[in-house]
């Protein structure tokens, strides 16, 4: 049979698929001929810069990904590490960016599907999501219509999924304003002897498709989160899936049961690029040929053409490599739960990708080149240029503490998300221990008596930006401290690398020295990367977000009657902190909101320190002598104390060391490895003596009681005006929403 090739292959056509020149000029080498139109829109989904990897690939390749827990590392659907008993914790996070700015409701409502279907697609229940966000300038005309259908999109899939969200990030900066981010991050448990992989085994055997049927939203998906945007945006609405979660559940279910069957023998979720990224992985991986026949694909749409029906994103399905004999059995289990069963095609030996549509052979290609030999590229990157140091002295002292205390916590970056996660099921499943607004959701182990596993997201991308080898050891370095907060031994983590344009040195010099400070962090905490995403192009007419490396963790509670929370301090409880007085405002959020600045180096993380004090932390929380923990972050002691006091519903006095350095440095300064505790009055000398044998510098602030956050002399709030202040910033902002939607 021949290839037809009714489309004549122009330059044109070749840039609108993002392929460069010459490596249009590489594809003719590969295969010795003009390629179909169906074949350049293959190479295009398996070449560009969201499945391939390949400006980014030479430097993942140095992030530690092996440890003593870790069973599965990068290369799979998802991270799986072991957690003991015979069970194991399956997880990722994985972006929704360019979707999610186009159509804010369903590419957020289908990140979460993906992140979901990459999960239990390796055999694991979900049991926990969570999502970091970022959108532009609250007074962007754009930016309360984002807000608005990612939280409602994330709601709307993760709640009728069923799946509890525990926790995640929202931040604004006007360097979001057009291109937010939508990171989705999911976990999952599993048996640890029942963990399946893609790879395709075995000649002959069938390929089937299983779950929706395939329509043409998303076609070009892919390609499209490769670029950046610019004024044709609107233009690109149709290539943005539409997900159902009711469709997702019947999947989960189904699959689950088809994996206790014994019928799979390789699975595969149709993410980006759908049919053909899962096919050709999945051959690729086993070393095998994939022929499909598109005729029998299940369609929701008439007239499909093969070019669509190979590039279609629509969700909900998945491709798996069946054991002959159990077909019938395996069909049986889908019709049950009224989703779509089909042999579409079979594995070979000749390692060709072969599509058959209407009887014409529409694709034959190589597989190994078009998984394994993307292109790679080694860009041209060049180093930051960094702050000079910015000592405390030369930044002006608050004329009234109180009052720069009430403008923080009710800032747009800092108040409270309750108006967030409300809108989503933090209860559903019944095992959440820990729900959002602490350090880091916690969620029981099922079936287990005592086991918990912790959740966080963490990354502060103004500090990525002053200096990106320390803002990528400070992401890793926040993510370990919030889960070691709540008690939890931190296992593993995964990341999702958030820049701009690669082909700009600059912004390559972001990401190649962000990947070094992950690992670098990552192997001296021991907290090794599983899984990932790498998230490129994130600008608008050459204006890049601000680089955003997410990194999201997992930890073990062995004993979750021991975790801590924030806000369960105890009147009479001494407040004592951990890690050193504050000294450090550069890149702070006092800086930045009080005074209007963006300057100095971010604080530095000494990643011994941070590892001796967390370890010490930890400690001191399973042999049970804390009553709460926070660690200090943005806003420094002052909005850490605040937090605490908020959560317990219960006031602070405390007298901060005026040989400690600057006031404002001690209340707003941000520097790290740092956490403050309460611990029961009659155990606090206790404490501060194994802290001073463990090496770790503490300092007794105060105690817990009354109604008031009072510091010395310097101010007294009352928790009813803390309270009002840190609760309101985002219900009036989204109130204004409300009531333009209502007078247009």
């Amino acid at each position: 049979m021949t290839i037809p090739n009714r489309i004549k292959i122009t330059p044109e056509l070749i840039e609108a698929h993002g392929l460069k020149p010459d490596e249009y000029e590489r594809i003719l080498q590969l295969i010795g001929h003009e390629p179909s139109f169906t074949e350049l829109g293959i190479f295009s989904a398996m070449w560009n810069e969201h499945c391939s990897y390949k400006s980014s690939k030479k430097w993942l390749r140095t992030l530690p990904t092996d440890g003593p827990h870790v069973l599965q590392g990068p290369g799979e659907n998802a991270g799986v590490v072991d957690i003991g008993d015979g069970d194991c914790v399956v997880f990722k996070m994985e972006s929704h960016n360019h979707p999610s700015y186009i159509e804010p409701y369903q590419g957020a409502a289908t990140g979460v599907g993906g992140i979901l279907r990459d999960v239990f697609t390796m055999g694991a229940r979900p049991i926990a999501a969570m999502n970091a966000l970022r959108f532009g300038a609250p007074d962007h005309p754009k930016t309360r219509h984002l807000v608005s259908g990612v939280v409602a999109g994330i709601g709307g899939y993760g709640n009728c999924f069923g799946v509890p969200t525990v926790g995640g990030e929202v931040e604004f900066d006007a360097r979001y304003n057009g291109n937010c981010l939508v990171n989705a991050f999911a976990a999952g448990l599993a048996r640890s002897d029942a963990i399946f992989l893609s790879e395709a085994k075995g000649v002959g055997l069938p390929v089937v498709y299983l779950g929706a049927k395939t329509g043409r939203d998303g076609v070009g998906g892919a390609t499209m989160a490769s670029a950046e945007f610019d004024e044709s945006i609107e233009e690109k609405r149709p290539t943005v899936q539409v997900g159902d979660p009711f469709t997702e559940k019947c999947l989960l279910e189904a699959c689950l049961e088809l994996m206790a069957s014994g019928a799979v023998i390789a699975i595969q979720d149709m993410g980006a690029a759908g049919l053909t990224c899962s096919a050709v992985e999945m051959g690729a991986k086993g070393n095998l040929g994939i022929e499909l026949d598109l005729d029998r694909v299940p369609a929701r749409e008439v007239g499909m053409s093969a070019y669509e029906m190979m590039l279609s994103e629509s969700q909900e399905r998945m491709l798996m490599v069946l054991r002959p004999e159990l077909e019938e059995q395996a069909e049986a289990i889908f019709v049950k739960w009224g989703l779509d069963f089909a042999i579409v095609g079979k594995t070979t030996g000749d390692r060709r990708f072969r599509v058959f549509h209407q009887g014409e052979l529409v694709a034959d290609l190589p597989i190994k080149e078009l998984g394994d030999e993307a292109p790679e590229y080694d860009r041209p990157w060049r180093e930051t240029g960094l702050y000079s140091p910015l000592p405390a002295a030369q930044i002006d002292e608050p004329e009234d503490y109180g009052e720069t205390l009430l403008q923080l916590v009710g800032s747009p970056n800092n108040c409270s998300r309750r108006w967030v996660y409300e809108q989503y099921d933090t209860l559903i499943q019944g095992n959440s221990l820990q729900t959002p607004g602490g350090d880091a959701g916690v969620v029981r182990v099922d079936g287990h008596p005592t086991k918990a596993l912790a959740f966080a997201s963490d990354v502060t991308p103004r500090y990525c930006e002053a200096d990106p080898f320390e803002g990528g050891k400070q992401a890793v370095a926040e993510c370990w401290r919030n889960l070691t907060a709540t008690g939890a031994e931190p296992l593993a983590a995964t990341d999702n690398l958030n820049f701009g344009n690669p082909e700009r040195p600059e912004i390559m010099g972001q990401l190649v020295q962000a990947i070094q400070g992950i690992g670098e962090a990552c192997r001296t905490l021991g907290f090794p990367i599983v899984s990932g995403n790498v998230s490129l192009y994130n600008e608008t007419n050459g204006e890049a977000i601000l680089p955003t490396p997410t990194i999201g963790g997992v930890g073990l509670i062995a004993d979750w009657s021991q975790m801590a929370r924030i806000g369960d301090g105890k009147t009479g409880d001494a407040i004592i902190l951990f890690g050193g007085d504050g000294s450090h405002l550069g890149q702070s959020v006092y800086l930045r909101d009080c005074l209007n600045r963006t300057d100095g180096p971010p604080p530095p993380v000494d990643l011994a320190v941070e590892k001796r004090n967390g370890d010490f932390i930890r400690s001191a929380i399973r042999n049970g002598q804390l009553t709460a923990c926070h660690d200090i972050s943005d806003g420094g002691l002052a909005l850490c104390l605040a937090e605490m006091a908020l959560a317990a519903q219960q006031g602070m006095e405390i007298e901060i060391d005026a040989a400690g350095g600057p006031a404002h440095a001690q209340l707003f300064g941000e520097d790290q490895g740092r956490y403050v505790v309460t611990v029961p009055s009659e155990l606090a000398n206790f404490v501060c003596g194994n802290a001073e044998g463990a090496g770790v510098p503490f300092r007794r602030l105060g105690t817990v009681g009354g109604d008031r956050l009072t510091i010395g002399a310097l101010f007294s709030i009352s928790l009813k005006e803390l309270r009002d202040s840190h609760e309101s910033w985002f219900p009036d902002f989204m109130g204004a929403n409300s009531m333009q939607s209502d007078a247009a």
